[in-house]
């Protein structure tokens, strides 16, 4: 009995009642609320149908299927699953969203904030028909203090100055126009526009290669997703709450709020440029103990051979077929190298 039927005149796919029997499926599914279920599966099948139309992934898990465990095979589907649909114009805005929604409420979660996350990218907002402002951050789970967030991950979007700005030209989405487009349609009191550190046009690097702050505007963080690393988001999200808290129906005088602000994400950004220098150190420094050892190794395997050579004055096939592929060598190295990622 077939479990999948092809609905031609919908152009649908139905699927009646099944089951599945794999740990990695049922340990995710098993980590969501129940009402999250759904969605998740449906959009789960969506993305595995793309990743098996790439016949490079399909190559891959073909090659290694018999040859790797299944947690490690698990792992690396993820892995070249996640940055193979990445870039995929259809579905990396989309991932983009969910991932940054996750980190903010696992951010919350270790700050001890009461802060509430929700998409609303499919929804519009108060301009009709409009869906600009992705994720809206409710502090303290009040409506009336909101901050949105709009996930740009789209090399084509501009800084857009409104110095440079042509109103006779094309419209095109820029920073200055999603994010004070997302603050009248969510309402809120803050923006913040996510850029990935791969997918940036260089107009924003030029003004801000980690947080930068608009006056009047709002904000800008560039991430990395693919390492998983959100620091930026959470810098500016922090600095967007204060504003948001301490929002006054007075008059603010720009240009010292505007001096604030940019001399902490000034120091900020040093802070984090110092970070990066010694982590960048850290695995130069792993490099070059890999190399040393490597050399340190070499040196001793070659010199029980020469001992074995004065010793018995000669060398058999064996012996030189061992000294020519030098697998003692590579078991060894393998250890030491272990060690040395773990430091």
């Amino acid at each position: 009995m077939n479990t999948i039927k092809l609905n031609q005149k919908l152009k649908r796919v139905e699927i009646q009642e099944f089951e599945i029997e794999n740990d990695v499926v049922f340990n995710y599914f098993d980590a969501l609320p129940s009402e999250e279920r759904s969605e998740k599966l449906l959009r789960a099948l969506y993305i595995g149908v793309l990743a098996m139309m790439e016949d490079r992934l399909s190559s891959f898990l073909s090659k290694t299927a018999n040859h790797l465990g299944t947690e490690l095979e698990s792992l690396k589907m993820i892995f070249d699953m996640k940055k193979e649909i990445f870039y995929k114009t259809t579905v990396k805005g989309t991932l983009a969203e969910d991932e940054i929604a996750d980190f903010l409420k696992d951010h919350f979660k270790e700050r001890n904030l009461k802060d509430s996350v929700f998409l609303t990218g499919n929804s519009a907002g108060i301009i009709a028909k409009n869906k600009t402002g992705d994720i809206v951050c409710e502090i303290d789970g009040k409506p009336d203090q909101k901050i949105v967030i709009e996930c740009k991950f789209d090399k084509s979007v501009r800084l857009g100055e409104i110095g440079t700005r042509d109103p006779f030209a094309r419209r095109a989405d820029t920073a200055w126009s999603q994010l004070l487009e997302a603050q009248a349609n969510r309402d809120s009191q803050v923006a913040i526009i996510v850029f990935d550190a791969s997918l940036v046009d260089s107009s924003i690097l030029k003004v801000c290669e980690n947080v930068g702050f608009i006056p009047n505007v709002g904000f800008i963080a560039i991430i990395d997703s693919q390492k998983g690393n959100y620091t930026n988001l959470a810098i500016a999200y922090s600095l967007a709450r204060d504003i948001a808290l301490n929002a006054r129906s007075t008059d603010i005088d720009a240009s010292i709020l505007s001096l604030l602000i940019s001399k902490i994400i000034k120091d900020l950004n040093e802070i984090t440029s110092i970070r990066n220098l010694v982590l960048t150190n850290i695995e130069n420094n792993k490099a070059i103990l890999k190399q040393i050892e490597k050399s340190i190794l070499l040196m001793n395997f070659n010199q029980e051979y020469f001992s074995k050579f004065l010793k018995d004055g000669k060398l058999n096939k064996q012996d030189l077929l061992d000294f020519y592929m030098g697998e003692s060598t590579k078991e060894r190295y393998q250890l030491i190298e272990k060690d040395l990622n773990a430091l």
